[in-house]
């Protein structure tokens, strides 16, 4: 789910970019037991994903595949860099959906 979501801006050579954070929540398997799962990371979408993510709602659930890269050349610090956003359907109220 989209908890923050910076304008949209374009780079200097006109590419369509967005800043946002993305939060997590699931059960996984984990030595034998079941464990809830929460995380929250920084994200960067360009083009097309950067025009879809600044139109779309935040809130709603989606599935977002891309890769991790260090934010800068200074900082080892993780960003995901979003190549596909899929919206998952039904679900108007993201509060009340189990993700």
């Amino acid at each position: 789910m989209v908890t923050e979501l910076q304008s949209l801006r374009y780079t200097p050579a006109g590419i369509p970019v967005v800043e946002f954070r993305l939060a997590h929540e699931s059960e996984r398997a984990e030595a034998g037991a079941r464990r809830k799962v929460h995380a929250e990371i920084d994200a960067v979408a360009f083009e097309a994903q950067a025009r879809l993510l600044a139109a779309g709602p935040m809130g709603r659930l989606l599935k977002a595949e891309g890769f991790l890269c260090a934010r800068n050349r200074r900082s080892k610090k993780p960003v995901l860099h979003v190549t596909n956003i899929e919206f998952i359907e039904g679900n108007q109220d993201a509060s009340t959906e189990a993700r």
